[in-house]
């Protein structure tokens, strides 16, 4: 979406729900921007660390002391943490620049510096950490509060006492501190998810999802509806385990949206993670199995790893099919009505299989 206004407009950045809204007044109107970020690159800087200390020591009576001089502090080092309590990259994208602070010098009477306090970033859970330059993957946060060092603080510099020897007891110099690592990273967020929705735009696939959760997508009769991946937790006690499992909904698909048509296919890296798909179809379509191959053509294109991915087919918005409709279900697809609920409890039994049969679950 792309906003243009003029030198009397007003922009504001504002933190709501973890999305990044921008309030744009002009003079007539008021625009609202929402966006969804899960990709951006921070630039690193770890602490220096401190000067080590050329002294010696002062006594009454002893003019000519011992080397005293403290080693230097420890720069402070950068580390990511993943946490469950953010779901975008949003507050990373727009703090670019992460630098620690450097460690304290050393002081006389063997006193070492204070090593700087470190610096965490927190980041959602599913998020790639890239090096930029090289293109070599780090790591992958997974783990709730593990922390992933990934820039590591300057070494102190040793006072002149710690460099006093055998062969040199009056050492003349002392050593600078190591300067700390910088890095530039690229972060790329896949969400964690168990079952994959995949339709086209308006195949119900939202109104599934606040159906079967306490998810609230945006559902409404146009279009492109849902613009960023809504994520929503499952719970049945008549499945397998009595399990619980995350259901994850991303935009619509059409055909030829891996050239760029529609919303693109750069949200199906939130599926990567899904152990199922549930592919839907409305029941309005003329051609429900020329459809669903049309879909999974656009995640053959994605990725075939995507597309051999376990499946479960379904036809949506049953309850517009009448006594007289010619409209039928294909053979091994599933039907259902997100809206009256009809169904709905077959294609979640038949989801919690499906995951218990790969393992997940």
């Amino acid at each position: 979406m792309v906003i243009l206004f003029d030198d009397s407009s007003i922009y504001q950045f504002i933190n709501y729900d973890n999305k990044q809204i921008i309030y744009i007044l002009t003079r007539r109107k008021c625009y609202i921007l929402v966006m969804f970020i899960d990709e951006t690159t921070i630039e690193l800087r770890a602490g220096d660390g401190g000067n080590g200390c050329h002294s010696y020591e002062r006594q009454k009576y002893k003019p000519k002391g011992r080397p005293d001089g403290g080693d230097g502090g420890r720069g402070g080092h950068i580390y990511l943490s993943g946490s469950k309590q953010i779901h975008t990259l949003q507050d990373v994208a727009y703090r670019r620049h992460y630098k620690a602070e450097r460690g304290a010098h050393g002081k006389g009477k063997n006193q070492t510096g204070r090593s700087a306090e470190d610096v965490v970033i927190p980041v959602p859970l599913g998020t790639i950490v890239y090096d930029d330059a090289t293109g070599e993957t780090l790591l992958d946060c997974l783990s709730e509060g593990q922390l992933e060092l990934v820039a590591k603080g300057g070494r102190g510099g040793r006072g002149n006492a710690a460099l006093a020897s055998f062969h040199d007891p009056n050492p003349q110099s002392s050593e600078s501190g190591k300067p700390g690592e910088e890095r530039k990273l690229k972060l790329v967020l896949k969400v964690l998810a168990d079952v994959g929705l995949v339709g086209r735009p308006n195949a119900g696939k939202s109104t599934f999802l606040s159906r079967v959760s306490h998810a609230r997508p945006k559902i409404a009769d146009y279009p492109f509806t849902t613009k960023e991946p809504h994520l929503g937790i499952v719970t049945s006690k008549s499945g397998p385990f009595g399990s619980s499992y995350v259901v994850a909904d991303i935009p619509g698909l059409i055909e030829g949206c891996h050239e760029g048509k529609g919303m693109g296919i750069r949200f199906l890296r939130h599926i990567e993670r899904t152990s199922v798909l549930a592919v839907m179809v409305e029941a309005g379509s003329e051609d429900p199995e020329g459809d669903a191959a049309v879909l999974i053509n656009e995640l053959n294109h994605y990725s075939e790893l995507l597309a051999g991915k376990p499946k479960c087919f379904i036809m949506t918005k049953t309850d517009l099919i009448g006594a007289d409709s010619e409209i039928k279900i294909p053979d091994g697809w599933l039907g259902m009505s997100a809206v009256t609920g009809d169904g709905v409890d077959r294609v979640l039994l038949e989801l919690e299989r499906m995951l218990a049969g790969t393992g997940t679950r």
